[in-house]
């Protein structure tokens, strides 16, 4: 027997992304609370993983959900909600699937990407160095990805005396201008190119420095992060979020 808090929350999910093709941002935010709040009510979702009848297709929809906020929080260029609901998300990528209820995301080092690029424009280095590690204990293969590599190479060219403005504009340049998920990062260039413009004289060719991350120790040996001299030179065109997504 189906579940009905299940059903009405595939129906909402529904209008959400209906509303979301139609860029009605309102109604996906409007929706968005009340997805939540039906989330809560299904007890093989985190912190509980209780193993319900329909727990595998309840982890699945709820990874979906917060995988199209966190996308919605980018539309609407509201970085407090990134934060917050990707928060919620990494719990689907790591505890969850741990369960052995939920398989692997394909969108997981797209968001994961967007997530350490965050972290690098709110300068909180030790954060992104903590959370780039987790993720390669998680997924050995995880520098493979052009879009993880975008922001480690980023990262690591800002670390750099100086150049940090003019860095960043090449990152921008050589960012795929295709209709991919990973082209909602222009949103985040936008906030780190107004923070180095905030914290030095860019036409006076003041160097600005960002925050050394602390020295860690990751669980398996981590590849060279040294900057490739082409910066995303190797960057490949990245799926589109969902398969449905046909607006930047």
């Amino acid at each position: 027997m189906a579940d009905p808090v299940l059903q009405e929350v595939h129906l909402n999910f529904d209008l959400f992304r209906k509303a979301y093709e139609q860029k009605d941002f309102n109604a996906c935010t409007e929706l968005l609370t009340k997805l939540k709040a039906m989330l809560a009510q299904l007890r093989s979702l985190p912190p509980m993983y209780e193993a319900t009848p329909n727990a595998a297709g309840e982890l699945t929809v709820a990874r979906d959900i917060y995988e199209h906020a966190v996308v919605l929080s980018l539309k609407t260029e509201n970085e407090e909600a990134f934060e917050r609901d990707f928060l919620q998300l990494k719990q689907y990528y790591y505890a969850a699937v741990g369960t052995g209820r939920l398989p692997p995301s394909p969108q997981e080092d797209l968001l994961l990407a967007l997530n350490l690029l965050r972290l690098l424009v709110q300068n909180r280095t030790d954060e992104f160095h903590d959370e780039l590690e987790l993720f390669v204990c998680m997924s050995p293969d995880a520098l493979d990805n052009p879009c993880i590599k975008h922001v480690v190479e980023l990262e690591k060219s800002l670390m750099e005396e100086g150049g940090a403005y003019v860095t960043t504009l090449l990152a921008r340049q050589a960012m795929p201008d295709d209709i991919s998920t990973y082209t909602y990062a222009n949103y985040f260039m936008d906030l780190l190119e107004k923070t180095i413009r905030d914290q030095g004289d860019v036409n006076n060719n003041d160097a600005v420095f960002f925050e050394k991350a602390k020295e860690s120790a990751p669980c398996k040996e981590i590849p060279s992060l040294q900057l490739i001299n082409q910066m995303l030179s190797h960057a490949t065109k990245s799926d589109q979020i969902h398969g449905s997504e046909n607006d930047s």
